[in-house]
C-alpha cells in the first residue's frame, strides 16, 4: 500500500498548476478544439455544442489562475473534468469535419463515434485504476529505461503516419489529417480525466497526502512560516 501512495500522491507546484491551466485552455481547448469548428464551412450548431462547455470550464479555471495556492486541493478535480470536456470538444470538432467537410450522411457514424468517446473515457479510467492497484505506476517510476511497449507505439505511429500521407494528396486529405490528429490528441485529454479519481483518492487519504506535502492547500502567505504554526492552524480547521 505504501508503494501505491508514493506513486499516486505526487503533486506539482501551484505555479505549475496555473501555467498548466493556461496552456491547456489556450492550446488544446481553443486552438486545437474550438478553432477547427470556426473554419469553413462554418456550422452554428456544432459551435454551440462545443463553446458552451468550453466557456464553463474556462470560467472554472480562472480561479486556479488567480489563486492557484488557495484552490490547490480542488485543482485535480478540475483537471479531470477539463479532460472530459476537452475530449468532448475534440469529438464535436471531428463530427463537424466528418459531416461538413467530408459531407458524410446518416446517424451511424455519429452513434459509432459516441460509443468510441464513452469507451475512451471509461477505458482510460479503468486503466488508471488497474495500474494504480497493481502497482504498475510504482514499477514504471523505478525504471530508468523506456519500456518495450513504447517502442511498439512508436512503430505503430510511424506506420500510421505513412497511411496519413497517402491521403494528403486527395481532395479531403487535410480534413482526414486533422481528424487523425484530433483523435490522437483525444488520448491525452482523456487520460487527464483520471484526475477525477485522483482527487477523491487524495480526499480519502488526506492525512497521507499532508505527510508527503505538508503545505498542500495552504494559502501562499502561509507556506513559508513556522511549521508549528501551520500544524496548529490545521488542527483548528479539523475541529
Amino acid at each position: 500500500m505504501d508503494n501505491i501512495f508514493s506513486s499516486y500522491l505526487k503533486f506539482d507546484s501551484p505555479k505549475s498548476n496555473k501555467e498548466g491551466v493556461i496552456g491547456y485552455l489556450l492550446l488544446f481547448l481553443y486552438l486545437m478544439g474550438v478553432f477547427p469548428i470556426l473554419a469553413v464551412p462554418f456550422s452554428l450548431p456544432f459551435l454551440l455544442a462545443a463553446i458552451v462547455p468550453a466557456v464553463l470550464i474556462t470560467c472554472w479555471g480562472i480561479i486556479y489562475i488567480i489563486d492557484p495556492y488557495k484552490y490547490e486541493k480542488s485543482y485535480y478535480l478540475y483537471l479531470g473534468v477539463y479532460g472530459v470536456v476537452n475530449t468532448y470538444v475534440f469529438f464535436v470538432s471531428i463530427q463537424k469535419m466528418l459531416y461538413k467537410n467530408l459531407e458524410i450522411n446518416g446517424w451511424s457514424p455519429f452513434m459509432f463515434n459516441i460509443i468510441l468517446f464513452i469507451l475512451l473515457i471509461l477505458g482510460m479510467n479503468w486503466m488508471n485504476w488497474k495500474a494504480l492497484y497493481s502497482e504498475t505506476y510504482y514499477k514504471l517510476q523505478q525504471k530508468s529505461s523506456i519500456p518495450v511497449g513504447w517502442a511498439s507505439i512508436a512503430g505503430a505511429s510511424y506506420i500510421l503516419g505513412q497511411i496519413i500521407l497517402s491521403f494528403v494528396y486527395t481532395d479531403s486529405g487535410i480534413s482526414i489529417l486533422m481528424i487523425v490528429c484530433l483523435s490522437l490528441l483525444s488520448f491525452f485529454t482523456a487520460f487527464l480525466s483520471i484526475n477525477i479519481h485522483r482527487y477523491f483518492f487524495i480526499r480519502k487519504h488526506m492525512d497521507r497526502a499532508l505527510a508527503i506535502y505538508p503545505e498542500f492547500g495552504l494559502p501562499k502567505d502561509e507556506r513559508h512560516g513556522n511549521e508549528k504554526k501551520k500544524r496548529k492552524r490545521r488542527k483548528k480547521k479539523k475541529k
